[in-house]
């Protein structure tokens, strides 16, 4: 496995420093015009990426990876094609930076503004989706940021042919070629080397499941933007519509299980149990879900005939990455508020109701960084959104919650303009 030293972390990391003093002052129009040579060099280069793509596969089935992992880490011609669609929405998008966040006189004349910014370099830590690697180097570009991206080994040979393909496009642009750079190494200690790059790196995002997160909240000394795992609920309240409930559920669960924003907990008022699990338990039969039950849904799931287990407390806390969902019948909306409140990561979670004051009452209380009202958990997601790509989604408090795109990827700065103030 390659490693790499401390030194040679913080010299691509001053690289990248150097390419973002350059960054910050281009025009948008130059920005757009490289987002733009990106997506057209990933057309070019589609054959050569799905090859490379194809080395880290191979190694990963190998190697017993799960198949929701192998899933994330593919890359195919059509999945290319939405990545490169992703980078011109981008280039589409309204460039933050110099938005103004306020600006006032004072009494004694002083003209104030606060504006928005680039971050500086922007450190990834993200493990196996190769197509991170792109969407975070395009809302970098775009935010006047320069990405340092450190992907995982098991992507390998994808994110060394995706980042020379996006620097090569950028060499025949107004953007240096350093705006995206690669951290050196593989083993952990590039990883440790990146955390402790304060003064060079202005903050951190790690992208990946909980273990890779908590190591890197915890350890790191760069100031860290946390991204959250999603164990995320949908609520079927007592008044749910049969067809919309069964559509809602299946979807968030099964439309792509290796990814955060599906559902891994299915909540049910009891007054609606018998009503809404048979159809609900059939159309995730057809899908292969085994259902995790607590002992009121048990005896439903038993005569639908899919494949149940008893749900535990690991269950209940579970992000599975599979097709798994573990199942329980609340009393009431109450019951469900706590037991989200006990058991969600804060990601996302929905409810399924035509009662107007039980779903205002759901957004109230749940306090996730997204709620959805008769609709999937799947569209919490950057691009659904509109924001053209995301970079990841917050489960934090501090600067940025939720999916994070190029208003996330700035801080701001004071302009004060007087005429020969001085203070008394």
């Amino acid at each position: 496995m390659e490693h790499a030293t401390a030194e040679e972390v913080r010299a691509v990391g001053l690289r990248a420093k150097e390419a973002a003093a350059v960054l910050r002052t281009l025009t948008r129009a130059q920005k757009d015009a490289a987002l733009l040579a990106i997506a057209d060099a990933l057309h070019v280069n589609a054959e050569r990426i799905v090859a490379e793509n194809e080395r880290d596969i191979t190694a990963a089935r190998n190697a017993g990876t799960d198949p929701a992992i192998i899933d994330r880490l593919t890359l195919t011609t059509e999945r290319l094609d939405a990545i490169a669609h992703a980078v011109r929405n981008v280039a589409a998008l309204p460039d933050p930076v110099g938005d103004v966040v306020r600006g006032y006189s004072l009494p004694n004349g002083l003209k104030v503004r606060q504006i928005k910014v680039p971050l500086g370099v922007v450190g990834m830590i993200y493990e196996a989706r190769p197509n991170v690697t792109v969407d975070a180097a395009a809302l970098c570009l775009k935010s006047g940021n320069a990405a340092l991206l450190r992907g995982s080994a098991s992507a390998a040979h994808s994110n060394q042919v995706l980042i020379d393909t996006m620097r090569n496009a950028l060499a025949t642009t107004d953007v240096p070629e350093d705006a995206i750079c690669r951290v050196p190494g593989l083993s952990h200690d590039s990883v440790e080397h990146l955390m402790r790059a304060r003064g060079i790196v202005d903050v951190l995002i790690p992208r990946g499941g909980a273990g890779l997160i908590r190591s890197v909240v915890e350890n790191s000394v760069v100031p860290v933007i946390e991204t959250g795992v999603g164990n995320c609920h949908v609520y079927l309240h007592s008044d749910a519509p049969t067809d919309r409930a069964v559509a809602i559920v299946v979807n968030a669960k099964t439309q792509r299980v290796s990814v955060c924003n599906a559902a891994e907990t299915l909540l049910v008022h009891k007054d609606a149990a018998d009503r809404l699990l048979p159809p609900v338990f059939e159309a995730l039969k057809a899908k292969g879900v085994t259902v995790h039950c607590d002992d009121a849904a048990h005896r439903l799931a038993k005569d639908a005939g899919i494949n149940v287990m008893a749900v535990t407390d690991h269950d209940w806390a579970e992000e599975y990455y599979s097709l798994d969902l573990a199942v329980g019948v609340v009393d009431d909306l109450e019951a469900a508020i706590g037991h989200i409140a006990r058991w969600s990561s804060g990601h996302t979670e929905a409810i399924v109701t035509d009662s107007l004051h039980v779903a205002d009452r759901f957004c109230e209380a749940v306090d996730s960084a997204a709620v959805m009202v008769n609709a999937s958990t799947r569209f919490t997601d950057g691009e659904e959104l509109g924001f053209g790509a995301e970079i990841g989604i917050s489960t934090q408090k501090l600067h940025a919650r939720g999916p994070m795109a190029l208003p996330e990827l700035t801080t701001t700065k004071f302009l004060i303009e007087g005429e020969g103030h001085v203070r008394a």
